[in-house]
């Protein structure tokens, strides 16, 4: 175990908490750094970053035998710690294991081998998201059910679904059956109460900021996911289209299914379009029908993910909003 060299930024040379952190360890440096779009960094966020889950992780950083740092605070609930070069093999395996150890105590880890240059860019870049249970707060498919009658049956389906049990879409057929008869009246209702993710508005907004397009690929409904299109201003929706005759859902769904395959070519196609390497896209999701986009994806997030899809992607946020997605960006917010 060997102590890197450290340095500050100017955020981090007035953030007391990070000189409690350091004060018995390290002699803080004369002059200020300045973080490099380009480095390797490790994020670390928390709901509210505190000195003891912080000692242990500093603890376990350590190990890591890195040989300069510099840390830059994003906010109260984020720092960045830059790296002088990416990790190696080893290093990245201890960073596995200690992003499950570091949850425990409330703190979530991201490395970020490229540093954030692929997104910073005047090309600009491509943000995709999920809909269900990820921008909004519920799965919209269970709300119609519930509605029907049939809310329980319905999402114990959907649950299973997302944690990658059953074909996505087989379930989905099936569940759509169970819609048949539904009052059309019954989606404005829906659509008029769902809950957004907290920090979604936040996020989208931020996005626009830094000259992101962003789309939404669901395997849900049109109709919800152009009302968030009208508020919020994607720039582009993919969801499937209920079909209603007479004022009365039919139980099936008009064309092809938004699935898992899908939402990866979705992803390919849209970065086509607009001219983005794939290393500048992001896709943000939670269930198993989002994998593929996630692992295809510049930088593939698992927002409050079921737990196969926070392990096998390279990216998590379990406990903060949405909008923590800026600060693997390393967009810092006052505090």
């Amino acid at each position: 175990m060997s102590t890197p060299a450290i340095s500050l930024s100017q955020s981090s040379l007035r953030c007391d908490l990070v000189q409690e952190l350091l004060g018995s360890q390290q002699s803080l440096p004369q002059a200020e750094q300045s973080p490099s779009a380009d480095q390797a960094r490790l994020i670390i966020m928390s709901t509210e970053l505190e000195i003891e889950p912080l000692k242990t992780l500093w603890r376990s950083l350590l190990d890591l035998n890195i040989k300069q740092l510099l840390i830059d605070k994003l906010s109260s609930q984020a720092w960045q710690l830059l790296l002088d070069a990416p990790l190696n093999p080893d290093q990245v395996s201890k960073i596995a294991t200690l992003k499950n150890l570091s949850l425990e105590v409330g703190i979530e880890v991201n490395y970020l081998a490229e540093g954030v240059a692929p997104f910073i860019r005047e090309e600009g870049a491509l943000a995709c998201f999920d809909m269900d249970s990820t921008l909004i707060q519920v799965e919209v498919i269970d709300e119609l059910a519930k509605a029907a009658g049939v809310g329980e049956q319905v999402a114990a389906v959907t649950e299973a679904a997302m944690r990658g049990e059953l074909d996505f879409r087989e379930s989905f057929i099936q569940r759509m059956a169970t819609l048949q008869g539904l009052d059309e009246s019954v989606l404005a209702n829906i659509a008029a109460n769902i809950p957004l993710s907290p920090g979604m508005p936040e996020l989208i907004a931020g996005l626009k900021e830094l000259g992101f397009k962003t789309a939404i690929f669901s395997g849900g409904f049109d109709y919800f996911a152009g009302q968030l299109q009208q508020r919020f201003g994607f720039d582009q929706i993919f969801a499937n289209r209920l079909d209603i005759v007479d004022g009365k859902v039919t139980g099936k769904a008009i064309g092809d299914i938004v699935d898992a395959q899908r939402k990866a070519e979705l992803l390919e196609q849209l970065a086509a379009e607009y001219s983005v390497p794939m290393s500048s896209t992001i896709a943000v999701g939670d269930g198993a029908n989002d994998l593929l986009m996630l692992a295809k994806a510049g930088m593939g997030v698992a927002y409050r993910a079921k737990p196969i899809v926070r392990e096998q992607a390279e990216f998590s946020i379990s406990t903060l909003g949405l909008d923590a997605v800026l600060y693997l960006l390393a967009q810092s917010k006052d505090s």
